[in-house]
């Protein structure tokens, strides 16, 4: 089937697409031609910081024990992934994926599979210092460390936790295990962003990490978000542009989400406009909960419950089945410039970044 060319995304569009079922086998595939190569996969919907972009200082009614999945649930969806589904890319999150005890434990699980899959991890870098050697050792590839400032103050401001220190610490335990390249996430402040990306670039090329800059999306708890807060791609462009000779990257994009800017003296920076300029067409990603229900885009209203399944006694055979009936029915786009959009009931932190 051929890709096609999706252009603004708009859930409208899916009732145009073909009717029929999902193929039983070959690549995990949707009704326009995208092929999922990348699972994202939620270990815990638990966070040990309380971003204001995120969730409220209270934190949030977390998940039961017995609604999460268990390490052997997880690690058989995992080879279902990656052996009957075509997943070439696990990248792990949370929450804050370090929380979870398990999660050596799961990374070394995933790296015996064959074909062995890319292994990432997003996490916040809190605690990341002393546990950066024992990942890399189960099999851990990459890392992204959620960093939105090199400013105390307004760390603290942000994250509502006094804890940069041990983020930036946590950063140099990662880049020091060789988990390179070692990637900065960074979702700017409305009021103070456009200083702090100046400032976060800065850090990066003097430490040798990448910089990725996302536009701020409507997936808060407190369903907060404001279009016209939020500092949009071309802004943040603009603002770098003032401080740094930027030259577009000439590599393919291909399904990567951020477009790469090459820095003059060396290094690059990523801005993901994921609102601005949705890259819904060339998306290959498929996502798993904690509690074991496959989303297919970050912003589906609707989900496929896997655990379920899994302990109602079906096998690889119906679980693999309705993962690709799942799949079959993405939308052509998150829809969040529809004017019905409608903000999904679960926050990022209860689906997984």
């Amino acid at each position: 089937m051929t890709v096609v060319g999706l252009g603004l995304p708009s859930v409208a569009t899916i009732s145009s697409a073909p009717a029929t079922s999902a193929p039983a086998d070959g690549p995990l595939i949707d009704t326009f031609g995208r092929i999922a190569t990348d699972l994202r996969v939620s270990l815990t919907d638990r966070c040990n910081l309380r971003c204001t972009y995120c969730m409220p200082a209270e934190g949030l009614d977390w998940l039961e024990s017995d609604r999460l999945l268990r390490p052997a649930e997880l690690t058989r969806l995992l080879r279902i992934a990656v052996t009957r589904l075509g997943i070439t890319s696990v990248r792990f999150t949370g929450g804050e994926p370090l929380v979870a005890k398990h999660l050596e434990d799961v990374i070394a699980a995933t790296s015996s599979l064959r074909p062995r899959p890319e292994i990432t991890l997003t996490t916040n870098g809190v605690g990341l210092a002393r546990r950066a050697e024992a990942l890399k050792r189960a099999g851990l590839r990459r890392i992204n460390v959620s960093l939105d400032t090199v400013d105390p103050t307004r760390f603290a401001a942000i994250t509502r936790r006094d804890r940069l220190s041990d983020v930036l610490a946590g950063l140099a335990a990662a880049k020091a295990a060789g988990l390179d390249p070692v990637k900065v996430n960074a979702v700017l402040d409305p009021e103070t962003g456009l200083d702090d990306a100046v400032a976060l670039l800065r850090f990066c090329l003097e430490h040798g990490y990448q910089l990725r800059i996302i536009e701020q999306m409507p997936l808060d708890a407190g369903h907060a978000w404001e279009r016209g807060r939020a500092l949009s791609a071309d802004d943040i462009l603009a603002t770098l542009q003032q401080h740094f000779d930027l030259t577009p990257d000439t590599a393919p994009r291909g399904s990567a989400p951020a477009e790469l800017w090459q820095v003059g003296g060396g290094g690059t920076v990523g801005i993901i406009a994921s609102v601005s300029h949705a890259f819904c067409s060339a998306c290959d990603r498929t996502r798993l909960t904690a509690d074991g229900q496959v989303r297919n885009c970050l912003f589906a209203r609707q989900e496929t419950d896997l655990r379920l399944l899994m302990r109602s006694g079906a096998d690889d055979a119906a679980v693999e089945a309705a993962w690709r009936a799942a799949m079959w029915a993405k939308a052509a786009g998150h829809g969040i410039n529809d004017p019905g959009f409608v903000q999904p009931d679960r926050p990022m932190s209860a689906i997984g970044g």
